[in-house]
């Protein structure tokens, strides 16, 4: 995957977010402004449906239970969004990945600055995916933590920062590997298909800092897009919501749920299942009266996988035609990218055959 890898793109150096609300915690920047359309939006926000996004008990799911299968089920056709609790991991895990968090996000500038994200380059602390217009009010840390090889120790952040993103990635790899074990149970498959067809399970973890935004209505934490892999997963703060999908044409708020995880449906499983399941647009908000730090793992096929939409998938589809073309992985990371330097949010239409 090597330093130059398709999965991450070039970041220009860019102001740091944090330091701006510390130096003037009233000042929003230009740069930082959204258009009078991304302002609109929020006209669709409804926060009463946020209590029928769906809830999946993962103990259940991981044996097997029929019922929980089926919500899984629903909840990827008709949401690509839900939360699951009883996953396992223990919350002095949680909870020692969200203390060290917060005291790196602490230091001095200077002391963050000693893992940066190179030129050519996403791993390390900085700024993401800014070939969009407008920027993001939020700080990174992003690493790639599996497989191994592809780790860069030198942006790694120093111990027990360290220690507590890998016991932490661990537990997140088992309850990823499993989500991909029950969905392919969904998909009428063997338990292990979907950890197969990636080849190579990728892991980044990125680790964004939100700050106060004194205009909330003007300034996105991230900007609305959908997922680019197969499944991510996010682990909110208790407190503070951010994060928002797009549902039915409205914006719904994800409310934070104790010791639960956020799941979402990613592109490459809505190409895989011929569109059954879909890949949802969200974006995170700011607010004015508290920082929130929130806790994001992803799973990738390797680069070089073709992806198209699964037989049995197809056979299911009306008509039984298939409704994306085959895309190598790489190759749509890159088309993707382009198309969201032009303003696009969701930007699975790439991988479509035309109609």
């Amino acid at each position: 995957m090597g330093s130059k890898s398709t999965l991450y793109a070039p970041c220009p150096p860019l102001p740091n977010v944090q330091e701006l609300v510390r130096t003037d915690p009233f000042q929003v920047p230009e740069t930082y402004i959204r258009n009078e359309e991304d302002i609109a939006k929020d006209a669709d926000l409804c926060p009463h449906l946020s209590s029928e996004v769906p809830i999946i008990d993962f103990s259940l799911l991981s044996k097997g239970h029929k019922e929980e299968l089926r919500k899984l089920d629903q909840a990827c056709k008709e949401w690509g969004f839900f939360q699951v609790v009883n996953h396992g991991v223990a919350t002095e895990v949680t909870k020692g990945l969200k203390n060290a968090a917060e005291k790196f996000f602490e230091l001095p500038l200077e002391d963050k600055n000693k893992i940066a994200m190179p030129p050519n380059d996403i791993q390390g602390y900085g700024h993401s995916h800014v070939d969009h217009k407008v920027l993001d009010w939020s700080d990174k840390l992003v690493l790639v933590v599996y497989p191994h090889q592809y780790r860069k120790p030198d942006v790694w952040p120093p111990t027990p920062f360290k220690e507590a993103i890998e016991t932490y990635s661990s537990e997140l790899r088992r309850v990823g590997e499993q989500l991909l074990g029950s969905l392919s149970l969904i998909m009428g498959m063997e338990k292990d298909t979907l950890l197969g067809l990636h080849q190579e399970l990728v892991q980044p973890l990125s680790v964004a800092y939100y700050p106060q935004c004194s205009m909330p209505d003007k300034a996105l934490g991230l900007s609305a897009h959908s997922d680019k892999g197969s499944l991510g997963i996010v682990m909110q703060e208790d407190d503070v919501t951010g994060l928002q999908i797009k549902h039915r044409g409205k914006w719904v708020p994800i409310e934070p749920i104790s010791d639960a995880f956020v799941v979402n449906v990613g592109d490459i499983i809505e190409i895989w299942s011929n569109g059954k399941y879909k890949s949802i647009e969200h974006r995170v908000v700011t607010n004015e009266s508290k920082a929130r730090i929130s806790y994001s793992t992803f799973y990738l096929p390797h680069q070089n996988v073709e992806i198209e939409p699964l037989n049995q998938m197809v056979l299911e589809s009306p008509g039984s035609q298939p409704l994306y073309k085959k895309v190598m992985y790489g190759d749509y990371l890159k088309q993707t990218k382009k198309m969201r330097s032009e303003g696009k949010a969701h930007v699975i239409e790439v991988a479509k055959i035309a109609t």
